[in-house]
């Protein structure tokens, strides 16, 4: 088992193992004590693993209530989000109690979003389901929902007292939200680590539970650092500028990953073209993203991109930052005026 421990104002551990979903119970018992469980879930994880996580969590001697909501992001709304607190309090929850994640980064943000605010705050456990919620939207403590003028734009900030990643539960994904997560682990290779961008280039030795701890490992390191995203976990956006407003465009239909790939592009382009990054950066990176059955480019103007990035939250009054990489496994931010988001979003072309 491989073991990360995230050093913040609430420290937590992050369990990696095989097999670990079965042994749920006994990992929250020991780390919560005695208490109830709400087991958020959505209706295709819930097939797939929610009896398994049930009789874990009772076998243990926990008692549980369960949520299910209809899996897509079009679930993360306002509406899940009271439905869910309802849900919490008409169980008579206490803070003694805690929420449950079980499934992806849609429910993971849900379910963390509801504990941050439900009594002014319980514990939650994440154990995520998809690449995407293993390497990314499980370690951090960013909570949210979407709103109609763009993605997260309701949140907080509240980790989880425990993570559990069980790579076995990635075998049951599609092909197409396999791809999906595996865009957010290139980024993790672009912006920081040139090795793990090696080792995605060689599937076939590779192995799921070191691609996941590596990471892990890099986000700990940055959230401890910038726990509150104001400085260095910044970086952690590369290739969201342009990819939530691509998937606000599309109106959530395009997976967040797939959007992520295209933002990359994007700016990697953007910073070949201002001198920041080597020119055979984008080749590397377009060929990585293809051999993982990622898009590269959208069909959507620059001027309905433009219109949708001005809501982004990363927007600061006249100015957004930007996340540009300098090489294989290095990045910087640069502040840019709003008015040059058309320059960026064409890639730097003028």
């Amino acid at each position: 088992m491989k073991t990360i421990t995230v050093h913040v104002s609430r420290p937590y551990d992050i369990h990696i193992e095989s097999g670990i979903l079965a042994r749920a119970g006994e990992y929250i018992k020991d780390t919560m004590g005695a208490c109830r469980v709400m087991i958020v879930t959505d209706d295709t994880v819930r097939a797939l693993y929610g009896d398994t996580l049930s009789r874990s969590l009772h076998s243990a001697g926990l008692d549980t209530a369960e949520f299910v909501i209809p899996h897509g992001e079009a679930s993360k709304n306002t509406t899940s989000l009271i439905a869910l607190l309802n849900a919490l309090a008409e169980n008579a929850f206490t803070r003694t109690d805690i929420v449950c994640a079980l499934g992806g980064g849609v429910v993971g943000d849900l379910a963390g979003f509801a504990a941050a605010v439900y009594l002014r705050g319980i514990r939650y456990v994440g154990i995520p389901t998809t690449v995407l919620s293993c390497v990314d939207s499980s370690v951090g403590g960013k909570t949210a929902v979407d709103l109609a003028a763009g993605k997260n734009l309701a949140g907080a900030f509240h980790h989880p007292s425990l993570v559990l990643c069980d790579p076995d539960t990635l075998q049951t994904l599609t092909p197409e939200v396999r791809a999906d997560g595996f865009a957010e682990v290139i980024k993790y290779a672009v912006i920081g680590d040139a090795v793990l961008f090696d080792m995605l280039s060689n599937p076939d030795t590779m192995d799921m539970a070191t691609v996941i701890a590596r990471c892990i490992a890099q986000k700990a390191r940055i959230v401890e650092e910038d726990e509150t995203d104001h400085g260095v976990r910044k970086h952690l956006n590369f290739g969201h500028t342009a990819g939530h407003a691509i998937e606000l465009r599309s109106n959530f239909s395009l997976m967040h990953g797939h959007g992520v790939a295209i933002g990359m592009r994007i700016a990697t382009e953007y910073a070949i073209r201002r001198g920041i990054c080597p020119a055979q950066v984008l080749p590397a990176l377009s060929k990585l993203l293809t051999q993982y059955d990622l898009p590269t480019e959208t069909e959507y103007a620059v001027d309905d991109l433009y219109e949708a990035a001005t809501h982004d939250k990363k927007r600061e009054g006249g100015h957004i930052d930007v996340v540009l990489p300098t090489g294989i496994g290095g990045c910087m931010l640069q502040r840019i005026p709003v008015a040059e988001l058309p320059d960026f979003l064409r890639g730097g072309r003028s």
